[in-house]
């Protein structure tokens, strides 16, 4: 097990305990903006449809039920704007977690490949390059990368943690640059519905992907959007020459959406109304929280959408996580997400209205 184990960087969320125990000595308690779980509860008619098939005896199929399948496509089509979407173009998966940690694994790659992600990125991309044995790098503009050997592209738009949208033209410009070289694009957009300041696009769009998904998947969590982070339910969506080996090798290592799950989904999926009332909470939270960070001598780049704001007080990035612990208020360490984090901190919305305006007050 060492030899697996001792490929994969410290876990990083342990770096933080110490600032957590002393954010947690604050006489009115912790207002923990570090992880970004989801904290308000489970919309009542998806917890009604988890209920109604808790009777679920049998295996569940990794594929999913019919029902399942055409939930998804027809959201791909109506919130993606997506064309022509069957079955075959959709593949469930346990949480988005586990497809990015295995990915590289599922797809055959090894010593000599390699794997692309953004320059400041979710650690998971990298984790999944190791335990597969094979190569890595950060990049700032994937068309400026060496495609030799480059195997698995990831791009992530809303990104984690900046929370930057890439516009339109420029996931066209990188889509066609990697079907040119012949690189697969795994497109992370589980905070495409979450676009303050602009309106994510996925790659999946006729007008980024000339309506055809050769090359290009896209990935989609409802821990988010719809408040499901324990229940462990995301999908892929695009080239079904990529899906369909990813379902035979997924059906061999029993990945399975538990039955309930699945039926949860589609009940999420087949409802905006609840999507746009979360939508309104995070609002609150981001409009009270980005002014009270700028008072405080903050300054935000980017942060157009997603669940963070990616903020900055012009020194080490630890040296503002113990300011912070110091005030009852844990964020995440920009370095977190790679070096070039480390003068900036990840200040998650998901806290509670209370938490939040705790905050708010600590901050003033």
């Amino acid at each position: 097990m060492s030899a697996v184990s001792d490929r994969l960087p410290t876990f990083p969320w342990d770096k933080l305990e110490p600032y957590k125990a002393t954010a947690k000595a604050h006489p009115d308690g912790i207002v923990d903006l570090s992880v970004g779980t989801p904290v308000d509860p489970v919309p009542d008619l998806i917890q009604k449809a988890l209920v109604a098939a808790a009777d679920s005896p049998g295996y569940p199929t990794v594929w999913g039920t019919p029902e399942l399948r055409n939930a998804i496509t027809g959201w791909v089509e109506r919130r993606l704007g997506a064309r022509e979407v069957t079955h075959r173009h959709v593949l469930p998966i346990v949480g988005s977690k586990e497809l990015v940690a295995w990915l590289p694994t599922q797809l055959g790659l090894g010593p000599g490949d390699r794997v692309a992600y953004p320059r400041l990125a979710y650690p998971t991309y990298e984790v999944g390059a190791r335990l597969a044995r094979a190569e890595y790098e950060a990049y700032d503009d994937p068309t400026e990368l060496d495609p030799a050997g480059l195997k698995l592209l990831w791009l992530n738009s809303p990104s984690n943690p900046t929370g930057r949208v890439l516009g339109k033209d420029e996931l066209t410009r990188i889509v066609a640059w990697a079907r040119e070289h012949g690189v697969l694009v795994f497109s992370d957009e589980c905070y495409l519905e979450l676009g303050w300041e602009a309106d994510p696009v996925s790659v999946l769009h006729p007008d980024v992907c000339g309506g055809s998904y050769e090359g290009i998947v896209s990935v989609h969590s409802l821990s988010k959007r719809s408040n499901l982070a324990g229940y462990r339910a995301a999908f892929l969506a695009g080239d079904p020459e990529v899906l369909g080996p990813l379902l035979e090798i997924r059906k061999h290592g029993g990945m399975m959406t538990a039955a309930p799950t699945q039926a949860a989904v589609v009940a999420a999926l087949g409802d905006d109304e609840h999507v746009r009332e979360q939508r309104e909470r995070y609002t609150a939270r981001r409009t009270l929280l980005r002014g009270a960070l700028l008072d405080h001598g903050f300054r935000i780049e980017h942060s157009e959408a997603s669940l963070y704001l990616w903020a900055t007080r012009d020194e080490s990035c630890w040296d503002t996580v113990a300011h912070l612990a110091e005030r009852g208020i844990l964020v995440a360490p920009g370095d977190f997400y790679g070096p070039a984090g480390d003068r900036f901190v990840r200040v998650a919305l998901t806290a509670t209205d209370e938490r939040v305006a705790a905050a708010v007050e600590r901050l003033r």
